[in-house]
């Protein structure tokens, strides 16, 4: 998976492209201040970047393995900061 975000995350961050916002449903127009409000409850994306501490737990589960950049991923709402590059949003998280 690319990071075309431009970000590097540190420490134990990791970026996550968010799944795009609708701006319209069939004909109707979303006001853009729903648009907002809406981006910034997304809950699911795409795990792009990880710090090399991240997820360096010393054990998992048994047949579990730590996240890697490409996988889904679910999010708290209204979780960590949000970057908007290249028409894209993405979230730096803890």
């Amino acid at each position: 998976m690319h990071n075309d975000s431009g970000l590097k995350p540190m420490e134990y961050n990791v970026v996550v492209e968010m799944d795009p916002v609708e701006e319209k449903i069939g004909s109707i127009i979303i006001p853009v201040a729903k648009q907002e409000r809406d981006k910034l409850a997304t809950e699911e994306g795409t795990l792009v970047a990880l710090s090399p501490h991240a997820f360096t737990y010393a054990e998992w589960p048994a047949g579990a393995s730590p996240p890697q950049a490409g996988d889904r991923v679910l999010i708290a709402r209204f979780a960590g900061a949000i970057h908007e590059r290249g028409g894209k949003t993405f979230r730096v998280l803890k």
